[in-house]
């Protein structure tokens, strides 16, 4: 029976340092970021350092350009094709991540969801043009409200896609999850890490201030140069989205910063809340490092 390990958890509790430390020559690291995905988007997705990526083997990092829409069944057939490279090596995969809707696809499966007819997302988009996305996104909340936990305010193609499916089937796109795990073959050990509310907000606004000094603003700069506009879903995510309304003169810098801050700890919490309902979790604080490594060891069986 093969072996998958998965550390998940909100921002800010050090998920990629800790895989960094447990992986040696026994995991490779499968990233469950929805960012991390997207190439020249390093600062404000906190992708690994590049002394960790030359250490250890990482996969779904950089693979598209901003302006691909990189959906969660991409993740879960790109996540099988790594395991299945990750073991035909000998070694496990560890998958790594915040993104809840990656990680309950791929150990819960999403069922197939029917075609929507065209006309409802043109429809849709022309109501986010006419009524605003706020409006959208508050109809989404009344009639998803699961759904629209995992979906920033600003998200507009997850917010019409939401409204989209539940329009054209008279179902929420949340029943759709599947109940049934599937990687039933494999021995899955998922550890979530959490944190105190108050010492995570400190470590996000600290993370947020790291990012700035490491040159952030310069980053979205340099994407919009290459010809990523602000419209993107990419450009949209939280730090790059707040950066474009600064560079769009909407606010001041220090403005923009704020409200990265308050949005990332507004994020963190909808991250609880979906990885709270995946009973499977073992919940771990992310400062016990050597009980986390110990659970891992008894686990691994060395």
């Amino acid at each position: 029976m093969s072996k998958i390990l998965a550390i998940i958890g909100p921002t800010a509790t050090g998920k990629s340092d800790l895989a960094g430390e447990i992986a040696e020559d026994i995991f490779e690291i499968i990233s469950a970021d929805s960012v991390q995905v997207y190439r020249y988007m390093d600062i404000g997705s906190s992708k690994p350092d590049k002394a960790l990526l030359e250490r250890v083997r990482h996969h779904l990092i950089d693979i598209v350009d901003p302006d691909y829409q990189f959906t969660a069944g991409e993740f879960c057939q790109r996540c099988v094709s790594a395991c299945s490279d990750i073991e035909d090596r000998g070694k496990i995969p560890l998958i790594v991540g915040g993104t809840g809707l990656y990680i309950s696809s791929y150990f819960f499966g999403l069922s197939q969801i029917p075609e929507i007819d065209k006309s409802i997302k043109l429809q849709l988009m022309k109501e986010a043009n006419e009524r605003g996305l706020e409006s959208l996104y508050e109809e989404l909340q009344r009639v998803d409200e699961i759904f629209a936990r995992n979906v920033h305010k600003n998200d507009r193609q997850r917010i019409v896609r939401g409204l989209e499916v539940y329009r054209g089937t008279g179902k929420p796109i949340s029943s759709f999850y599947s109940e049934k795990a599937v990687n039933v073959n494999s021995d899955v050990l998922i550890i979530g890490l959490e944190a105190h509310r108050d010492i995570l907000k400190l470590r996000i606004e600290s993370r947020v201030d790291l990012m700035i000094k490491k040159g952030l603003v310069d980053e979205v700069y340099a994407l919009r140069e290459r010809g990523y506009g602000s419209h993107l879903n990419s450009m949209r995510s939280i730090g790059y989205g707040e950066i474009n309304d600064y560079i769009d003169g909407k606010y001041t810098l220090d403005e923009a910063i704020e409200k990265i801050k308050v949005n990332t700890k507004r994020y963190a919490k909808k991250q609880m809340t979906w990885f709270k309902r995946i009973r499977e979790v073992i919940w771990l604080d992310f400062n016990e490092r050597d009980k986390i490594k110990e659970k891992i060891k008894i686990w691994l069986k060395i």
